[in-house]
């Protein structure tokens, strides 16, 4: 018994000790005002600094590198790591898979995501990226026969309203709804019984795409709010909650 919970007490010693590093790096990096790509110190400079083992730091180090906020490998020194598109999308498809959460309260947050991004990107686009939309929409269109295609370019327009935000937060949230959406886009565009009612749908995201070259912010709200109602309401009719 007092062997084992001698072993436990280690195991909590090891943990916090890699949490006590993890919060060194990241003070380190906030007091330095580094920005990503820059250097921090090596792992023995970290090990001295906090008084652990270098084994100690490696783990935080690992632990930081796997959530983006440091880059390590190739023989260099450690850097600051940008925004990671690929963290994002793994926890959101482990959250659905463990049924932790469901597919209509990532559309709940979608919706209030996506009205504040189209607003912005009303206001905030330049000529090019409006002409860019607009040739989603008709791509969209174009392909219509072929939903796979459909598919890809519905995702890629959110993706791009998103970047027209200016926001990249913004952006490396809606680029990480792609994992559910390639998930249930079949199924919603399935569930409209109707050519006609999937046109509805492309004629939607053109109307928003219209919008947003002609700066109407509010009009692109409501056409995106629409467009999520609709949505949901033809998940919910396949049975998807």
């Amino acid at each position: 018994m007092a062997s084992a919970l001698a072993q436990c007490n280690t195991a909590e010693t090891g943990e916090s000790l890699v949490s006590r590093a993890m919060q060194a790096v990241n003070a380190h990096i906030r007091d330095a005002g580094l920005r990503p790509g820059q250097a921090i110190p090596s792992e023995s400079a970290f090990a001295v600094q906090i008084g652990v083992s270098r084994a100690v730091v490696r783990e935080a180090f690992r632990s930081l590198a796997a959530v983006g906020v440091i880059e390590i490998g190739n023989g260099r020194r450690a850097r600051v790591g940008g925004i990671d598109d690929t963290v994002l999308p793994i926890i959101l498809n482990h959250a659905v898979l463990t049924e932790q959460v469901s597919i209509q309260q990532i559309y709940d947050v979608r919706r209030a995501i996506e009205l504040r991004t189209v607003t912005l990107a009303a206001l905030r686009r330049p000529p090019a990226e409006a002409e860019a939309l607009l040739a989603l929409t008709a791509r969209m269109d174009q392909d219509f026969d072929a939903p796979e295609k459909v598919k890809e370019s519905d995702i890629a327009f959110h993706e791009a309203i998103a970047r027209a935000s200016r926001n990249p937060l913004f952006a490396a949230i809606v680029s990480a709804f792609r994992v559910i959406t390639e998930k249930t886009w079949h199924i919603g565009w399935s569930s409209r019984p109707t050519d006609q009612e999937r046109h509805a749908n492309v004629l939607c995201h053109r109307r928003i795409a219209e919008a947003i070259a002609r700066q109407n912010a509010r009009e692109a709200e409501a056409l995106m709010a629409e467009h999520f109602d609709n949505s949901v309401k033809a998940l919910l009719a396949a049975g998807i909650t």
